[in-house]
């Protein structure tokens, strides 16, 4: 785990190795000065030497400034790299993200990927500046202290050596109690920011079925876990301070006693136990940072390894050695194809596929709800790998093409339309960053999307709002239709993306498919029979299967599924005829 974090400080290792350095010096400034303090008072004050008390008082200014500045230079470079270290992590997590499958992002859930972001990152970050300050000052301190302090009075050292056991035992059983609690607070994390994005995202339902108070009291009870947690958690992280104190106090009322025996017998000056009280204060001081830290460590370290699983998550597709960078044709086949999102047989939700489809073909795909349809198509761009069996397009197994490469030529309109804040050129141009506007004029005119486009005040400069809220759910998805066409792709992959629009535009849409872009494969999975039944041929599908495969005249003569359905929606009058 440390090397899979450490990989992330990079261009601030020169910050993360000057911040203990200068540390190290404020400590040993920290440590001379009483040590000369202790000269000043024997050997000047006692001795009424004017000259000694002006030297030592020059050497214990510049220690003091030295100490000042090496604090100063410490703190800025420990904040720069911290910053830094935490800059890199969230930049490789999100660029490790980026390359993940839909599998993988299954897997983690977004609301537990928004927390390792943000919460997890930022209590590694504040571990890791207390390391390099706070964990190197606190052991080079207590080593430092502890030997002067035994140089100058080894008996009386013997009282700092039993704090440290005390305090060391204590902290052991502090720290295995607490760190399994910091464990599932940030589990409990994911939930809370689970239920915060679900109910901004769905705030038009939750208003529209007056539903708030539900959701405050869903988030209530979220928010009371974690704080319950946090709160047995801080119980016994909060025991340290008390020990501190009982173990500080301890030593100093033990110090004392024993030292002013020392001094009446003759055997210590009492500028030596000045000196000793520094640095027992310092020794125990030291103690306590360390046990600070160390209770830092403890809480950060699940959020350490909740970093490096994403880190070190390796998505499950790749390009292969011999990826191909060109597509040449838009024909696709699938050949005895089986798939499961669990990767196991017995759960498969595609079973037995065998489709051909010629390039420049308009197929329709049709089905019950839960039929597959959806899971079919994405796996011709690879958003998912086959279980068994293959996936060709262009005549080539899919798993042989550079991925770039292959989802440039498959264009896909999913059935959730998402638009990102930004205008709506800005929006067009996910499609081809350097479309002109007449390109985008034109894709829009096949998608029916310019006349309301020129509705709006700007135009195509109209901004709009983050996930499309400010135009409505058919005008989003001409936009998502156009924006896809924009890529100029050899396979247009449109899943049930006209469910939104009227018949009549739905008509023209498909009318100028066919005429416009003849050459480019079209699959239209849809549930309404209108939308397809001009297709060269329609895929009926039924529980992972394919269930038919033929005209609209000759699925209505031979399949009784697809009878159904348009004897339903016959009745419904949602028709073209």
């Amino acid at each position: 785990m440390i090397k899979v974090l450490l990989k992330s400080i990079r261009e601030y290792k020169k910050d993360s190795i000057l911040a203990p350095i200068f540390m190290i010096g404020e400590v040993i400034m920290e440590v001379l000065i009483p040590f000369y303090m202790a000269k000043l008072i024997n050997n000047g004050i006692q001795a009424q030497n004017m000259g000694y008390i002006m030297q030592m008082g020059l050497v214990l200014a510049i220690l003091c400034i030295i100490s000042l500045a090496s604090g100063m230079l410490s703190g800025k470079y420990a904040s720069s790299a911290a910053s830094g270290f935490s800059k890199n992590l969230r930049k490789d997590m999100y660029y490790n993200i980026q390359n993940f499958s839909f599998s993988n992002i299954d897997k983690f859930y977004t609301s537990s990927i928004i927390t390792r972001l943000t919460t997890d990152v930022t209590n590694v970050q504040n571990s890791y500046q207390m390391i390099i300050r706070v964990a190197v000052r606190s052991p080079i301190m207590l080593i430092s202290a502890f030997f002067m302090a035994f140089y100058l009075n080894a008996r009386l050292s013997t009282i700092f050596l039993v704090a440290m056991i005390i305090l060391g035992i204590s902290l052991y059983f502090i720290i295995k109690n607490a760190y399994p609690i910091f464990q599932k607070i940030f589990k409990v994390y994911d939930k809370l920011n689970n239920v915060v994005q679900e109910n901004l995202h769905g705030i038009r339902v939750v208003k529209s079925y007056v539903r708030e108070d539900f959701e405050e009291a869903k988030f209530k009870e979220v928010s009371g876990d974690v704080f319950k947690k946090y709160l047995k958690a801080e119980k016994i992280v909060a025991l340290t301070n008390p020990l501190m104190n009982l173990v500080i106090n301890g030593a100093l009322i033990f110090l004392a006693w024993f030292g002013a025996e020392f001094i009446i017998e003759g055997n210590m000056q009492t500028g030596d136990l000045t000196t000793l009280i520094t640095y027992s204060t310092q020794i125990l001081m030291s103690l306590m940072m360390l046990s600070m830290v160390l209770v830092m460590i403890v809480s950060s370290r699940a959020s350490a390894e909740r970093i490096v699983e994403i880190l070190q998550e390796k998505t499950d597709i790749e390009n292969n050695n011999i990826a191909k960078k060109e597509v040449p044709t838009g024909d696709i086949s699938f050949k005895n194809v089986n798939f499961s999102y669990t990767n196991d047989k017995s759960k498969c939700c595609l079973v037995n596929i065998n489709l051909d489809i010629k390039a420049g073909e308009t197929v329709g795909i049709i089905g019950g709800t839960g039929s597959s349809k959806s899971t079919l198509v994405q796996l011709i761009p690879r958003l998912y790998d086959v279980l068994d069996g293959t996936v060709y397009v262009g005549g080539e197994d899919v798993k042989n093409y550079d991925l770039e490469s292959l989802r440039d030529n498959v264009a896909m309109v999913l059935q959730k339309n998402l638009l990102f804040s930004g205008t709506i050129k800005e929006n067009l141009r996910w499609g081809n960053e350097n479309a002109t506007d007449e390109e985008m004029i034109r894709v829009c005119k096949l998608a029916c999307a310019h006349d309301f486009i020129q509705d709006f005040e700007h135009k195509y400069d109209t901004y709009i709002e983050q996930g499309g809220t400010n135009v409505s759910g058919g005008q989003k998805q001409r936009l998502c239709i156009a924006r896809a066409l924009l890529k100029k792709p050899k396979i247009l992959i449109l899943d049930d993306s006209t469910s939104a629009v009227d018949t009549k535009t739905d008509a023209l849409i498909r009318e100028a498919f066919k005429n416009e872009i003849p050459n480019t494969t079209k699959i239209i999975i849809a549930q309404r029979i209108s939308s397809i039944q001009h297709a060269d041929k329609i895929v009926v599908m039924n529980e992972g299967k394919i269930d038919a495969i033929g005209t609209h005249e000759q699925l209505l003569e031979n399949n009784e599924i697809y009878k159904d359905i348009y004897t339903l929606q016959l009745k419904g009058g949602d028709n073209d005829e």
